[in-house]
């Protein structure tokens, strides 16, 4: 499949574009206020450091005028605002509720780039507000783009984790969004537990001594350590057919006397 190009609004460390560069698309340009997380995405792609803007997305808008260059023909705008104003007792409008500037700003950039595409992922709580969110998107890019959105649970891909968020498309492009929600469901996957996931790992013993992080062995664990894993439907989904023989951040953290007593009434 040929590269597609992407702008990962609200990106942290790139998981939804490691997504995304799954399915044949490729970075182009990366938003996150957080310097640390940034790095991280920094240290996982050959994206040079002037495709990122490490600040407030609203101070991105301020500047749009010597990026729009960068952006010309981007063929999908991705990200997930932070909303703290979809509370069903907020009566307030989102676009109105102070709370939600990172809402407006994620339209405004749509505004001033108009992606041929556009991904949103947000909470669940998002769903009961769709006529607004759409006149909103009519405020911001006029008629010109369709939409269609769904809820979908990580745990129907594959992910052992019940997760469900709210997912709106859009394209100016005519393509039918509503049908391609539709071949997202009907791909069938597998459904793994949370027993699936971890049945494998190492056991710890309890950590009964404080601030002993430092210390590794095979009753605290190790931070990175050679590791043979199960052959496991599980282990065979989830790294898509490659071989991992490590294992990372298998630690056990200080358990008092009531974490024990816990564990004890577990079967």
């Amino acid at each position: 499949m040929g590269k597609y190009s992407l702008i990962d609004l609200f990106a942290g460390c790139g998981g939804l574009s490691l997504g995304m560069e799954q399915a044949g698309f490729e970075p182009v340009f990366v938003n996150e206020i957080n310097a640390t997380f940034c790095e991280t995405y920094i240290n996982n792609h050959r994206l040079s450091r002037d495709r990122y803007y490490i600040g407030d997305i609203n101070q991105l808008n301020a500047e749009i005028e010597k990026y729009l260059p960068l952006f010309k023909d981007v063929d999908i705008v991705c990200g997930g605002p932070p909303c703290q104003g979809f509370s069903m007792a907020n009566r307030q409008r989102i676009i109105d509720d102070p709370r939600n500037t990172l809402y407006k700003a994620y339209l405004q950039f749509l505004q001033y780039v108009k992606p041929k595409f556009f991904l949103m992922e947000n909470v669940r709580g998002m769903a009961q507000k769709i006529d607004e969110i759409i006149d909103d998107l009519h405020v911001y890019l006029g008629k010109e783009y369709t939409f269609a959105y769904s809820l979908l649970n990580a745990k129907d891909f594959g992910v052992p984790q019940n997760r469900i968020r709210f997912i709106i498309i859009g394209n100016r492009i005519g393509v039918d969004v509503k049908q391609i929600f539709n071949d997202i469901k009907s791909d069938t996957m597998p459904v793994f537990t949370l027993g699936d996931a971890i049945c494998d790992l190492p056991k710890l013993k309890p950590n009964r001594i404080k601030n002993n992080n430092s210390i590794e062995n095979e009753d605290c664990g190790f931070e990175r350590t050679e590791y043979e894993y199960l052959r496991t439907d599980f282990y065979n989904f989830i790294n898509n057919g490659r071989k991992i023989s490590v294992l990372y951040n298998h630690k056990n953290r200080y358990n008092n006397d009531r974490d024990i007593k816990i564990f004890g009434t577990l079967p």
